[in-house]
């Protein structure tokens, strides 16, 4: 184990050009849509799923520039800490990090959180984030659920033989940049190096712990009836984005992950409103899963106005072209806040002034009737069940 933090990270400038006949250089990497082979030139690029041909060029690159991670860089040699000095301990340093086994932390006031969480998130790279952002957001977006400031995370990576240095501190870059905006401090981590083929690219597994702020109680079990239900934002932004980025429908939308730290929008929220009762991340299976668990756990039925359901128009697109359900496709920058309908004004004004949160709006209600179902209200009047979820419609989102 070892307690951490990156350098300046290396910039790789990827231009884009149309398909033709010519030959170009070696750095030239012809990639056939939906391939899954994996280009090879003297850099490789993993885990990036490019239409047409790219030509690549590297600028400000560190020593490091053309290394790829070897498995001597988690054998816990010199190799090793190399690995640490230049690529995590420049960007995640901080007063708690050492060299030693363990951290040790100042204790909280009062009562703590703790929450654990893996990402193996594919493509590792992908419009609005990448798995590094996703780690950080995921792990603090659970914290904040339960009405805690996010303190201190620790990070574990399995990286793939051959996966980029440049690609690797590009994720971690990230990662700095999303927990100094939250305040989240990284205090531990551990690295590991798989061989070729047993890991896709890089895996990240994470714990954060934080204090429970003052007269903040939220759980799934709290929800009660004439609650109103709030979504910060439009739904089934993420897992469009993830399944684009796939290419394996070959359709071509404008749409970017909402994966965001929402710690800021809840301590807006909870200091003003310690009424509120459940506070959940809308991630694997989406706003409608989230429901049904929450309708579980409560006891209660969920009525819900479809219409008020924000969805972008370029979601509606292609979800209406593939026949998929916004509302279980996955976020990873929403919440599903349930409030005592007196106060959803309130909330939903905060919301509105708070980073990330643009988009509140009330979208249903809690009913003591058809317990475990959640009907929807359609914009002719009707009323139909929103089917509960399946299978996994969409794996590795996160």
């Amino acid at each position: 184990m070892y307690c951490f933090a990156l350098s300046a990270y290396n910039v790789v400038i990827i231009r884009m050009k149309n398909i033709n006949h010519d030959r170009t250089n070696a750095f030239e990497l012809s990639v056939a849509r939906g391939s899954p082979h994996r280009a090879r030139a003297e850099s490789r690029i993993d885990n990036i799923n490019l239409r047409g041909r790219v030509t690549i060029k590297t600028e400000g690159i560190n020593k490091m520039e053309n290394e790829v991670v070897k498995l001597a860089h988690g054998a816990g040699g010199e190799k090793t800490a190399e690995l640490i000095e230049k690529v995590f301990k420049g960007h995640l340093g901080n007063e708690y990090f050492t060299a030693d086994d363990a951290s040790v932390l100042p204790r909280p006031n009062g009562k703590i959180a703790m929450s654990t969480d893996g990402f193996i998130v594919s493509p590792a790279f992908f419009p609005g984030g990448n798995i590094g952002k996703l780690s950080i957001c995921g792990t603090v977006n659970d914290l904040a659920c339960m009405g805690a400031k996010p303190l201190y995370m620790t990070c574990g990576f399995v990286i793939e033989e051959g996966f980029p240095m440049d690609k690797l501190e590009e994720i971690v870059a990230s990662m700095e940049k999303t927990a100094n905006e939250v305040g989240v401090k990284i205090v531990a981590g551990d690295t590991k190096v798989a061989g070729k083929g047993q890991v896709d690219g890089v895996f990240i597994t994470t714990t954060g712990v934080g204090e429970i702020l003052e007269g903040a109680d939220t759980s799934g079990k709290y929800a009660k009836k004439g609650d109103a239900i709030i979504v910060t934002g439009d739904v089934g932004r993420h897992g469009c984005t993830i399944l684009l980025a796939r290419d394996e429908y070959g359709i071509e939308a404008d749409v970017t992950s909402d994966c965001a730290p929402l710690y800021k929008a809840v301590e807006n929220v909870l200091t003003a409103v310690p009424e509120v009762h459940v506070i959940r991340d809308a991630t694997r299976g989406g706003v409608g899963t989230v429901l049904y668990e929450i309708s579980r756990e409560s006891n209660v039925g969920i009525d819900l106005n479809y219409e008020d359901v924000p969805v972008a128009d370029e979601v509606k697109g292609v979800t209406g072209l593939l026949g998929l359900e916004p509302l279980y496709l996955a976020c990873e920058g929403r919440l599903v806040i349930m409030v005592p309908d007196e106060k959803s004004e309130e909330v939903v004004n905060i919301l509105k002034n708070s980073p990330y949160t643009e988009g509140a709006k009330v979208i249903g209600h809690i009913t003591d009737e058809h317990v475990g179902k959640i009907v929807m209200t359609t914009s002719i009047g009707a009323q139909t069940m929103l089917p509960k979820p399946g299978n996994e419609l969409l794996p590795r989102i996160c």
